[in-house]
């Protein structure tokens, strides 16, 4: 589709709807939204969260697809329907009845709703070697790539005791799967943990891991700070979500704390406690695959078409 330049449009442009973010949640949105003959713009930084994987799997007729592949085919479905996409920045969002949108570029645009569709980035451990190999033989998540790494020796690092059901969970795809505890004391592990554990077949090492070991670009094994090598062909790590929750914020919305950060209250649609405003995506939880974000999306563009059809009968009905 073709991407706007909205440095080339004059004056400030009103929408329907103004999406904040084009990936798998966004994009939805916006189909749905453009479908219903809502004007609406996606606003895409271009920061998806799973670029760093070559695929994406378990999204029905879409398993093994290029992440960059379903996003382009996303664009030009929305652009079927006249929505228009610009590659920019939101930078803020104020209220007045409306709401006014600011570009990093130095425009603005009014929408008389919101999707934030921000998502979240993922911090990883600062092990040498893990940044550079995520998304190949780094991985997080094990619904998401253990298929393609099944029955190789796993490892997985540990950033705390929730690890341990990472350890357990990835041991279906494997049955020769270490956990190593890096900066994890073993007394932090309970009786019970330990039992699983070793009923699931999983080695315990303890000491601090200081780098990963590649040879002709693949993992190969894990040494730890002792200089102990272990070998291991794929490494399970546990990211630290943060949450791209500014705008929300600025916003007014409410906020619930997790054990992966904090994300907005929202109804089942994707409302967040601002109203006009919705989210979807990983924008509401860190486990929002591309197939949840795709429903969410979808979610609330109905709900959004809705509510400014009410909104627009009873404005008539009163005169």
């Amino acid at each position: 589709m073709e991407v706007v330049n909205m440095n080339e449009t004059f004056g400030e442009e009103t929408y329907d709807v103004v999406v904040v973010g084009g990936g798998a949640a966004g994009l939805s949105a916006a189909l749905v939204l453009g479908r219903a003959r809502q004007r609406t713009l996606v606003v895409d930084a271009g920061e998806p969260r799973n670029a760093p994987s070559s695929h994406m799997q378990g999204y029905l007729t879409r398993d093994g697809m290029a992440p960059a592949e379903f996003l382009a085919l996303g664009r030009e479905e929305i652009a079927r329907y006249g929505v228009r996409l610009v590659r920019d920045r939101v930078t803020d969002v104020t209220r007045d009845g409306d709401f006014t949108v600011a570009l990093d570029a130095g425009r603005t645009v009014r929408a008389r709703r919101l999707v934030v569709a921000t998502g979240l980035r993922d911090e990883l451990p600062a092990v040498p070697g893990v940044a550079e190999r995520f998304g190949r033989d780094v991985l997080h998540c094990p619904f998401c790539h253990g298929w393609e790494v099944r029955d190789q020796p796993f490892g997985v690092l540990a950033s705390s005791a929730m690890s341990v059901h990472q350890a357990l969970m990835v041991s279906r795809w494997s049955k020769d799967v270490t956990l190593f505890l890096h900066r994890v004391a073993e007394e932090e592990l309970s009786e019970e943990d330990l039992r699983r554990l070793a009923a699931a077949g999983v080695g315990v090492v303890p000491g601090e891991v200081a780098a990963l070991e590649i040879e002709d670009d693949r993992l190969t094994g894990v040494r730890l700070a002792d200089g102990t090598d272990h070998t291991r062909s794929v490494l399970f790590v546990a990211p630290r979500p943060v949450p791209r929750t500014g705008l929300l914020e600025r916003l007014g919305a409410e906020l619930t704390e997790t054990p992966f950060g904090a994300y907005p209250v929202v109804d089942p649609t994707g409302l967040t406690t601002v109203p006009g405003v919705w989210a979807a995506g990983n924008a509401i939880g860190f486990a929002e695959q591309v197939v949840h974000a795709a429903s969410g999306g979808y979610r609330a563009a109905a709900a959004i078409v809705g509510d400014l059809l009410m909104s627009d009968l009873d404005a008539a009905v009163t005169g």
